[in-house]
């Protein structure tokens, strides 16, 4: 079979997700050089970067445009922007060791994830059918309910990074002087806490159950 030629066949690399892709990245490069000096600008610039990570996914869908490389481009971006951006809380507050521990789970939840749908031959890490937690299929099944999920994780460690304080780098004493504020910034910040809450159990949940997956992948190879 005849290969079809480079001119004809589109470079993958510059299908229009792929491409939102990269400007998220330069996105994230530029908001993580001024998290220092201006925490305003990087929190507008790091939430705008997670908007793309929407959009992208949509103009796959519009545009037939979904590719195994743009799928893991996505996925990189996603855990490399939360990682470093845990990092940082990491060194604001007092215990810094708990967001070293949720970055720790958030890369390995979503490694074994990745792994053990690559040794099940499916297409996708989001393809959890044969998965017998109600919650893991509610998560990667319903859009709206991963969207909320995932924002609220997000929009929580933005509302952490704008609050740090140098007087007090207790994570208790901040939560509790974000209690003190406004109506609308309380319901927002406890609002996201139940997100963020459900997408750690989420994570917990999907990191047993791709172990798991394998561990039956290793039985049925040495039988």
């Amino acid at each position: 079979m005849a290969r079809p030629s480079a001119e004809k066949t589109p470079s993958v690399y510059l299908y229009i997700p792929n491409l939102i892709g990269y400007f998220r990245i330069i996105i994230n490069f530029i908001a993580f050089a001024v998290c220092y000096s201006n925490r305003v600008l990087f929190a507008i610039l790091y939430f705008f970067s997670f908007f793309c990570d929407g959009l992208d996914g949509w103009f796959a869908r519009k545009f037939n445009q979904a590719s195994t490389f743009g799928a893991v481009l996505d996925m990189v971006t996603d855990r490399v922007s939360t990682a470093c951006l845990l990092a940082l809380l990491s060194q604001f507050y007092r215990p810094g060791l708990v967001f070293l521990v949720l970055l720790g789970l958030d890369i390995t939840s979503h490694w074994f994830q990745m792994y053990s749908s690559f040794l099940s031959g499916k297409t996708s890490h989001k393809d959890v059918k044969d998965t017998g937690n109600w919650l893991l299929k509610l998560y990667y099944g319903h859009r709206p309910f991963m969207a909320f999920c995932c924002v609220a994780s997000e929009v929580l460690y933005i509302i952490l990074f704008l609050f740090a304080d140098e007087k007090s780098t207790s994570l208790l004493n901040v939560c509790r002087g974000i209690l003190k504020q406004s109506p609308l910034t309380v319901i927002v910040f406890l609002s996201t806490l139940v997100g963020w809450a459900l997408k750690q159990v989420i994570n917990v949940i999907q990191m047993k159950t791709a172990a798991d997956a394998c561990v039956v992948f290793d039985l049925k190879r040495d039988k």
